[in-house]
């Protein structure tokens, strides 16, 4: 079962945070007041985290542990494996589309979660802060993109 906090480790989250590669660009002083929006969440081995089809409302970035991105029922063939300094299901910050994909905890999994309404008043209340953050989430999208347009290209080519 996971177990709800928010912010609930002082300095060490925010020490925590800055593993974090969405937030590698942020101070000290940027990531204690980050901390006061993250929540920090805990998962047991196999634990649901998000349901495809569920309506994204946060974005999750790995502390400790492991995340297996699957469909549900074949956590078998993941679609990605992600650890510590990982984030996922970041388009939640964007839109209110549908999950893709399921989220299961691999091993015992501590999360650091930012939700929509957070982000969205962490953007009024701290916008130096949100836009380094919405920086290096384009910039990661941007290589995602890119990787699969190479990907896509390969396969073109071998056909």
């Amino acid at each position: 079962m996971f177990k709800f906090m928010r912010g609930g480790f002082g300095g060490a989250t925010a020490h925590r945070l800055g593993r974090i590669s969405l937030f590698e660009g942020l101070g000290v002083k940027e990531l204690n007041i980050l901390e006061g929006f993250v929540h920090d969440r805990q998962y047991l081995p196999g634990e649901v985290i998000f349901d495809e089809g569920e309506e994204g409302q946060a974005l999750y970035s790995v502390v400790a542990g492991q995340v297996i991105i699957c469909h549900p029922g074949q956590m078998e063939r993941p679609i990605a494996t992600l650890g510590a300094g990982n984030f996922f299901g970041e388009l939640a910050l964007l839109d209110n589309s549908p999950r893709s994909a399921q989220a299961r905890a691999g091993s015992a999994t501590e999360l650091a979660v930012l939700f929509r309404g957070d982000f969205e008043r962490l953007m009024e209340s701290h916008a130096h802060i949100a836009t380094q953050i919405a920086m290096q989430l384009a910039r990661h999208l941007g290589q995602r993109l890119r990787q699969m347009v190479v990907a896509n290209g390969s396969l073109s080519a071998s056909q």
